[in-house]
């Protein structure tokens, strides 16, 4: 690795802390950051080490950790952080659903600490000397941008409004683009603010990801998503729902335990619910994922990779993970005269088909993107040209005239 002397002599006093869970994974960036040529790189598996570090050391230049582990109380370390005030900057990294990454890219702060910037996880050594690079300018300059409008939602004004019933499921239809006909619906969440407005995803999932809230939020999207799906069954509509899933979720068994009992409580059959992935960081899913995907599949629900296309799964992970479909991300629709593009998109039709898997294309936003997708082979999308996101309410209205047959 090539780094120059000038930046290995600015570097050489600088602390830098990795908090990872996955000892595997923590090394890799340990090591990394080492031949980066800082000479105190400290790591923790937990957040109790990670305290311990922070608690001794008299300046920690930056933290680097994964928001997406669930194991992990981000909260509690940051917080420690914060109150002490000798941590200067954060570096956000995971495998983390694209509206989730959108939320913390927006902030420059988190827990009032300067966020330099987020990475995708496996970390890459270019995308890591970028960040590192950051940190240098802002170090030699010492300027403190002004913190950004959006910042994380204190944890007592999240919790009230869960408890008010603030966080509110919206549906977003999808469609066979041969007939027309109703596929289905992605859930999606927004938060009905008394005083800050209507918030999409992308300005409170880092905020709920961040107070480990996000079980909380998911277990209400999933009633309200039951009690719709039973209602339209009594009109003799019988709608699917997707529900997307993190990997840090995927991990706890209580949480997938409840989403089984549910739907047996309901008496909903699983085939009624489909649960989306992302594809990042399929490469390494521990064994308690592996098997809570495999619990969902025989309890008869649909498993869908989200994003699909900017991750890294394998094809061997595919075959042997019960998947049922793919859900092309919408980066590639968006542009669908690039011929990169329509590459893409042709590839993962025939790859959909050879593996007997749907392919769903998201991000559909003109009738141009439609018709070149149905002649690309795509048979089944969603997007704002099709549909837009809606209220329940809006949605049962909107139903009388799309219904799906039962």
């Amino acid at each position: 690795m090539s780094i120059s002397n000038g930046w290995v002599k600015h570097m050489l006093e600088e602390c830098v802390l990795v908090v990872e869970s996955h000892a595997l994974q923590r090394n890799v960036l340990v090591n990394a950051l080492s031949r980066l040529q800082f000479t105190c790189v400290l790591s923790a598996g937990n957040a109790m080490q990670a305290v311990d570090h922070i608690r001794r050391q008299d300046v920690i230049d930056i933290i680097f950790f994964d928001l997406s582990d669930g194991s992990i109380n981000n909260i509690e370390f940051l917080g420690v952080a914060s109150k002490l005030g000798n941590v200067r900057t954060l570096v956000v990294y995971g495998e983390m659903p694209l509206a989730l990454r959108r939320s913390v890219e927006k902030m420059s702060t988190f827990s009032s600490i300067r966020l330099l910037g987020v990475l995708d996880k496996p970390v890459q050594l270019q995308a890591l000397k970028k960040i590192l690079a950051t940190f240098k300018t802002y170090e030699s300059s010492k300027l403190r941008e002004p913190a950004a409008s959006f910042k994380l939602i204190p944890y007592t004004e999240v919790l009230r409004g869960l408890k008010a019933g603030e966080f509110q499921a919206w549906y977003q239809p999808k469609f066979n683009l041969h007939d027309g006909r109703l596929f289905g619906a992605e859930v999606l969440v927004r938060w009905e603010h008394p005083q800050r407005g209507l918030l999409m995803p992308q300005d409170l999932l880092a905020t709920v990801v961040a107070y480990d809230l996000i079980d909380d939020m998911f277990k209400q999207l999933l009633e309200q998503g039951l009690e719709l799906m039973s209602l339209l069954r009594k009109q003799g509509i019988h709608l699917g729902l997707a529900f997307n899933l993190t990997h840090s979720q995927l991990v706890r068994d209580d949480l997938i335990g409840h989403i089984i009992q549910r739907l047996h409580q309901s008496e909903m059959p699983g085939s009624a619910l489909t649960f989306e992935v992302t594809e990042n960081g399929m490469l390494d899913l521990p064994a308690s994922a592996v098997e809570n995907l495999l619990r969902l599949d025989r309890a008869g629900c649909g498993l869908s990779i989200d994003d699909f296309g900017i991750g890294f799964s394998s094809l061997k992970q595919l075959t042997h993970l019960p998947f049922n479909q793919l859900k092309l991300d919408g980066a590639f629709v968006r542009d669908v005269d690039d011929l990169g593009n329509r590459a893409v998109i042709s590839s993962s039709v025939a790859l959909a088909k050879a593996l007997k898997m749907d392919l769903i294309a998201e991000g559909i936003e003109s009738s141009h993107a439609l018709d070149t997708l149905i002649n690309l082979g795509c048979s089944f999308g969603q997007g704002f040209h099709l549909a837009r996101p809606m209220t329940a309410a809006d949605l049962s209205a909107w139903l009388i005239f799309h219904a799906p047959a039962a």
